[in-house]
């Protein structure tokens, strides 16, 4: 069955970004002059998506406006001849009826968020995109993890290596053959200290699930720091179907990071023809 939806779990609080995010949601935080969201919106749709499915919260109204119509703006921009412009904040607005958005009321975790999309997704295989991961990729990410579905037809997720020491700040797999390109897992953990982590493999926010997991996720077992956890659904969705991990070709960046989002700047802006030129000198001559 081909994969049509992607949820896009964006109630969280970013309290990370504080004072920032006070009173803007964490994924409108521009990396140059794109919001994070518009980065994973761009990356679903180039890779075949047809439904884009957000989970907010309160305080996310300016997520929402960010993808609807701006009357005021572009009659603006249109009198003042600045076409181009306007073509691009245009071409922001998908066609009607391809965004849904439906509410998390508490704060109860990553997998509570996706599993509140359980009605608008049904009875199919789905995708999530966490936008704080921003991938830099020639071909999108997703689109990569949706070619090796096809293949195994199992439950998908994107894996990277990460320093050992920083274990407990992901979901850690136990896997066969993990120096392949894609691999079977055996087993996940999340957040496990150092010396209890099964590996250096950590799971980053790409995924592409099976329906099942939404019966799983339904059961509201609360896991690490007391919240509904989606890696241990997942281990629990372990016992019934395979699940494989993929190493996808691209830079991540950790935008839930002050430092990581930081780097997702400085990378995408050398690549930005209107300032990389500006950027490129000022930065040798900073470091070197």
């Amino acid at each position: 069955m081909k994969i049509k939806k992607a949820v896009f779990p964006v109630a969280g609080l970013g309290t990370r970004f504080l004072p920032a995010t006070k009173a803007m949601p964490k994924e409108m935080l521009p990396v140059v002059d794109k919001p994070l969201i518009q980065y994973a919106v761009e990356e679903a749709l180039a890779s075949g998506i047809e439904h884009l499915i957000f989970v907010t919260g309160g305080g996310k109204g300016a997520l929402e406006n960010h993808f609807d119509r701006s009357f005021q703006l572009e009659e603006t921009l249109r009198k003042r001849e600045k076409f181009e412009l306007l073509k691009e904040i245009e071409s922001l607005v998908p066609k009607s009826g391809t965004i849904i958005y439906t509410r998390q009321s508490e704060p109860l975790g990553l997998g509570h968020a996706i599993w509140c999309a359980r009605d608008i997704v049904g009875d199919e295989p789905f995708a999530v995109l966490l936008a704080d991961d921003l991938i830099k990729s020639e071909t999108p990410v997703l689109h990569q993890m949706m070619l090796q579905y096809d293949r195994v037809r199992a439950s998908t997720v994107a894996a990277i290596e990460i320093p050992k020491e920083d274990t407990f700040r992901y979901g850690i797999l136990d896997a066969d053959n993990s120096t392949e390109d894609t691999f079977r897992i055996r087993g996940m953990v999340e957040k496990p200290p150092a010396d209890e982590a099964p590996s250096n493999l950590a799971v980053i926010g790409r995924y592409i699930l099976t329906p099942r997991i939404f019966e799983i996720l339904g059961q509201q077992a609360s896991g690490a720091g007391g919240e509904i956890q989606l890696t241990d659904a997942m281990s629990q969705l372990l016992k019934e179907q395979p699940i494989f991990g993929y190493r996808f070709e691209g830079t991540r960046f950790d935008c839930g990071d002050k430092a990581g989002f930081q780097m997702a700047n400085i990378a995408f802006a050398l690549e930005h023809p209107e300032i990389k030129d500006t950027l490129l000198p000022y930065l040798k001559k900073m470091f070197c």
